[in-house]
């Protein structure tokens, strides 16, 4: 399939879980991808099972100036992108009460500063571009529910959901080639989900069929939708947020 074909992407946090998924899936669909992430060996192990148009960068989201290196790097090797997803992230277990100052700052650091400086960079860049471009920001439901026990991770989570808006604005107002879109997923079968401190247990999800009601998606469902969002089919798209979590927004809590 080629529904990326001549497109070039940026995917932040790649080195495993939905950063992979996304990475593998937008090569599969005629894009070059840049694998980024904190961990390079991890990186460079995706971009190499990936092949020829893959490359791996060490990043530090929250480092604005490696952001402008990232995309210098990926324009001399491949071109300027037209694709970037905002991927990286952690989670520290913490309610209002047991959150510190430090857990808080750290949070937002990697997954809303991060996030901003991400968009910033690449709409400079993209601006220019001669065919539609598009920003995808990972949020999480956890912007559209809230989740107690994870208090720095719901505020970022937020912050990026409402900032995700305001790009798209701005590059309406300035009439640029950029969409802005933010995804939310529910709890998806990755390494930082199934970490014990976060709590998911069980068999791994089948990539296919249907998943019952309380159950994790596979990476794969995240992934197939960002395809969607970079590519052209998407035009008419932007400023929005879309779950992809079986439903569980509107489910009742047990």
């Amino acid at each position: 399939m080629s529904r990326l074909k001549g497109k070039i992407a940026i995917v932040t946090g790649a080195g495993s879980g939905l950063g992979k998924a996304i990475s593998e899936t937008f090569a599969a669909e005629g894009a070059k991808v840049v694998v980024t992430d904190v961990n390079a060996d991890s990186a460079e192990a995706v971009a190499a099972a990936i092949g020829p148009n893959a490359m791996a960068l060490h990043q530090d989201v929250a480092d604005q100036k490696r952001w402008q290196e990232v995309f210098e790097e990926t324009g001399k090797a491949f071109g300027t992108p037209h694709i970037l997803v905002n991927n990286a992230g952690l989670v520290i277990p913490a309610s209002i009460e047991d959150c510190t100052l430090e857990q808080f700052r750290l949070t937002n650091a990697i997954m809303l500063e991060g996030v901003f400086l991400g968009c910033q960079t690449a709409v400079r860049a993209m601006k220019s571009n001669d065919q539609p471009s598009s920003i995808i920001n990972l949020s999480s439901m956890a912007a559209l529910q809230g989740y107690a026990p994870f208090l720095a991770y719901a505020a970022a989570k937020g912050g990026v959901r409402s900032m995700t808006k305001s790009v798209a604005m701005h590059c309406k107002v300035e009439n640029y080639p950029i969409r802005c879109n933010s995804l939310h997923p529910a709890g998806i079968d990755t390494p930082m989900v199934r970490q014990p401190s976060v709590g998911a247990d069980g068999d791994a999800t089948p990539a296919t069929g249907m998943i019952p009601l309380g159950g994790l998606g596979h990476p794969n469902d995240v992934a197939e939708l960002c395809v969607y969002l970079a590519s052209d089919a998407s035009r008419f798209m932007t400023a929005g947020e879309y779950p992809v979590d079986n439903g569980a927004l509107y489910q009742p809590h047990q």
